[in-house]
Parts: structure tokens; C-alpha cells; sequence
């Protein structure tokens, strides 16, 4: 078994044996990320892990990347169906993922990538459309290093409660803007410290933890590392968050728009360097022509591969002018109305892609900027003019403004089928059309309250 440690937090087989024959560990999670950016997998008793899963891997049903969020079987998808009789898959182990869950006695987990029972890997699986993309990079002798910030909005409600109330009328932990408060922060800070010392005891460089403007929201911060990581920290972290917000009876969100406040979103920042880690965004003169070409791709391929940064219908509700969130596909120095801010210079010259969402898959949305990035540097793009002043109300071109229109985009891409595949961009538009599907034959509290008794 071959292994690197991301850190001296994370374990070794060997510590992970140890832990185990001991009784320390008693659980292993053995999880993927699927299509919604959701850990799917089996807790494994540790013993038997130990001795089969360790070194053979285990299996699940192939209908886990063809669902919806109900976990429906639904029609479309050519890996999985009732025709091809829901097969197996296989969950091949990425022991540089091992780590501990100190929220959960006794647990540890273990990320994987998606095979076929040959060994052949799930094209369509999210982590190994990240990779592939990095695996692009690679070649050019570069690695990208990548951060992502998770919004969230804190209710002093469980997640029972909130079922049983039908999502309304929950109550916020704050009941004023708390953005950089201290004050607004401290009314919560059982939970976010919970979260912060559970995060890096498995592993993750914590930051901080500042509030956000909607009532009730938050954000906790993590050093940025390369892609992958991030991804897998990512998924990690949004399901442990859940977890012991639980364990504290309240409830998390991280859908992009809960309400009619500020939405909850998933700043992207992003950078390249050498593998031997040289500088290559910046150099004595301030930005290169690589970082332009990088910057220039993100922007060209923004509207054709927002489907990966904005996945669901509710996505879109986010993009409201006059908010923090983008509308216009803009780039701008320190300017947070564009989509792409540029901040940093020199070793932390970077993108901040300002699209995404708390709801958005890391994979997919990293892979997304990945493959622009490089189009724009295989292209050789100019970056256009730098725009100041309010993106909201330039003449720029916008976002698309709703999942069909992303969808749309998305499935017409030669630039999305050369980069990810054919298969690949045929089974997310299918993963729209299924959210779509649902949505349009959705009755909603909007109009019930407008059409039952006025019309």
C-alpha cells in the first residue's frame, strides 16, 4: 500500500491498525462524494475493515450517481437503470484520506474513488472529474492550489423540528446582520467551536470563524492546499458540520438561498504554481500572461459551465443585483460585485470565482475553473479591460439566470464536451433535467398564498 500523509493529523495504515486493535477505533467510514456533493457510503466495524476492506475495497449499487436528492431512481442516466439491473461499484480506497471524525467516539474515514467491477474508472464521478483536470496540469508541470468559503445559516431549531414545520417560520441564531461581529458570534459560539476543534482534529488547517450578514449566518475559514484536498475537506466538513450541529439541537443550511436575505455562498479562490513550487501567476512585474490567460479562460467558459458552479433550481435565486453576489460575467482587482475578483499578489496572487453557491459539488466547481483556465491558456486569450465601479449595472454580459438556461448552455459546450467528455457533460444535463422535471411539477407556498382564494 502506497500513502502520503496530507498532515500529521491525518493517519497512517499502520496507526490506523494500531488504533483499531486497541478498541480505540471501532468505526470506519468509507464514503465517496456523489453527484450533489453529498458523502454517500458504509459504516464498516472497524475489525472488519481491517481485514477485507483495507486491502480489497467494498462495493455499492451503481444507482448512488444516478439519483436525485430524494434518492429517486430517475430515468436518463446510460451508467444505471432498471435495464442495466442496478448493478455494483466499486469504492477503491484513497489511504491519504484516513483520518479521524472526533465528533463521532470511535470513528475514522476513508474517502474513495468510484471503479467499475474491472477496475475501470466511474468517468462521471466527481472526484475523477477533479482529477482528471489536475491530471492536465500535471503535465504542464504545475499544480493548483484551491480554498473554498462555506456559508451557512445557523437555526436554533433541530432538523426534525424543521421538517415537521415545513422550513418556515425557523428561528435564526441571530436576529440582526452579525457580519464581522464578535458579539453576533459569541451567541453561537458553542456550535462553531465544536465545529472549528472537530474540523482540525480531522486533519483540516482551521482559520477562523467570522459572521455573515443574513441573520443567523456564518462562516469558518480554512487554509487553502492543493485541489484535491480542499474537495475532499470540503465534503468532509459540510457533512460534520451538519453532524454536530445536531449534536447541539440546532440545524445548518447550506442551500444557496434560504430566504429572501443575502444567500449563502461558496467563494472559490484559486491558484497555479510549479511543482516545484515557482510562482507562476506572478513575477517581478506583477501578474504574467499565464495568470491573464487563466483569468480570461474562467470568464470565456463562465456561462457554458455555470451549470457546475449553480446546480440546482434554487441556485439562481442567489444572483440578485445590488447584493454580494454576482450577475455579470466581470473581472476586477479587489472587486467583489464581479464574478472573478483578483486579490493577492506575488505568492498569493489569486482568482476568487464569487459564483458558486453553499450548495455547490467542490469537485465539480474546481474542475469547472481547471478546464476554463486551461482553455484560456491553450487559447492564449487576452484578458479584457478591468471593470470598476458596480458590475451590477454594467453592460457585461450576465450569468444565466435560471437552471434551464445553464443547462442549455452547459450541453451545447464543445468547450464542456472536449475538457470533461461526452459522457460526462450528457449525465449532468441529465441531472438537470431531472431537477427541472421535479420542479415544474412542483405546487409552492408562492402560489398557494397568490392563487387559492383570489383566483
Amino acid at each position: 500500500m502506497t500513502q502520503t500523509l496530507r498532515n500529521d493529523r491525518h493517519l497512517s495504515v499502520h496507526d490506523l491498525r494500531r488504533r483499531i486493535s486497541e478498541g480505540e477505533i471501532d468505526t470506519v467510514v468509507v464514503a465517496f462524494t456523489d453527484m450533489q456533493g453529498r458523502l454517500q457510503g458504509k459504516r464498516m466495524h472497524a475489525a472488519y475493515f481491517a481485514e477485507h476492506v483495507l486491502t480489497h475495497g467494498t462495493e455499492g449499487c451503481n444507482y448512488l450517481l444516478a439519483v436525485d436528492v430524494e434518492m429517486s431512481t430517475v430515468d436518463g442516466y446510460a451508467i444505471s437503470s432498471w435495464d442495466r439491473g442496478y448493478g455494483d461499484l466499486a469504492f477503491e480506497l484513497d489511504l491519504d484520506t484516513i483520518r479521524l471524525l472526533p465528533h463521532l467516539p470511535g470513528t475514522a474515514m476513508v474517502q474513495c474513488d468510484l471503479a467499475w467491477l474491472d477496475h475501470a474508472p466511474v468517468e462521471q464521478s466527481p472526484r475523477r472529474i477533479l482529477n482528471r483536470q489536475l491530471d492536465r496540469v500535471a503535465a504542464m508541470g504545475c499544480q493548483v492550489l484551491a480554498g473554498t468559503e462555506l456559508e451557512f445559516i445557523v437555526f436554533d431549531n433541530s432538523y426534525e423540528d424543521a421538517w415537521r414545520m415545513r422550513y418556515r417560520d425557523l428561528q435564526p441564531a441571530n436576529q440582526y446582520n452579525v457580519d464581522y461581529s464578535v458579539l453576533g458570534t459569541s451567541r453561537v459560539e458553542p456550535l462553531l467551536r465544536s465545529i472549528r476543534n472537530a474540523m482540525y482534529g480531522a486533519g483540516m488547517d482551521v482559520e477562523s470563524t467570522k459572521g455573515e450578514c443574513s441573520f443567523g449566518q456564518q462562516e469558518i475559514g480554512f487554509r487553502y492546499a492543493d485541489a484535491l484536498t480542499t474537495a475532499d475537506n470540503h465534503a468532509v466538513y459540510k457533512t460534520a458540520a451538519k453532524e454536530i450541529a445536531a449534536q447541539h439541537g440546532k440545524a445548518i443550511t447550506f442551500m444557496a438561498k434560504v430566504n429572501e436575505q443575502e444567500g449563502n455562498s461558496c467563494h472559490v479562490h484559486l491558484s497555479l504554481r510549479g511543482t516545484d513550487g515557482s510562482l507562476t501567476f506572478a513575477d517581478d512585474s506583477g501578474r504574467t500572461r499565464r495568470y491573464d490567460a487563466f483569468v480570461a479562460g474562467v470568464l470565456a467558459s463562465m456561462r457554458e459551465l455555470t451549470l457546475l458552479y449553480a446546480p440546482n433550481v434554487n441556485s439562481y435565486k442567489r444572483f440578485v443585483s445590488s447584493t454580494f453576489a454576482p450577475t455579470r460575467i466581470a473581472w476586477g482587482q479587489d472587486n467583489r460585485t464581479c464574478a472573478v475578483r483578483l486579490v493577492g499578489s506575488g505568492p498569493s496572487a489569486r482568482l476568487e470565482n464569487r459564483v458558486p453557491g453553499g450548495d455547490v459539488n467542490p469537485y465539480l466547481a474546481l474542475a469547472a475553473m481547471v478546464a476554463g483556465g486551461l482553455y484560456g491558456i491553450e487559447q492564449d486569450l487576452p484578458l479584457g479591460p478591468e471593470l470598476t465601479g458596480n458590475a451590477h449595472t454594467s453592460d457585461l454580459p450576465s450569468l444565466p439566470r435560471t437552471l434551464r438556461e445553464a443547462r442549455d448552455a452547459f450541453t451545447a459546450s464543445e468547450l464542456a464536451r472536449s475538457a470533461f467528455g461526452e459522457d460526462v457533460v450528457d449525465h449532468y444535463t441529465n441531472m438537470a433535467d431531472v431537477e427541472l422535471a421535479a420542479f415544474e411539477t412542483a405546487v409552492t407556498d408562492w402560489e398557494l398564498r397568490r392563487g387559492f382564494e383570489r383566483m
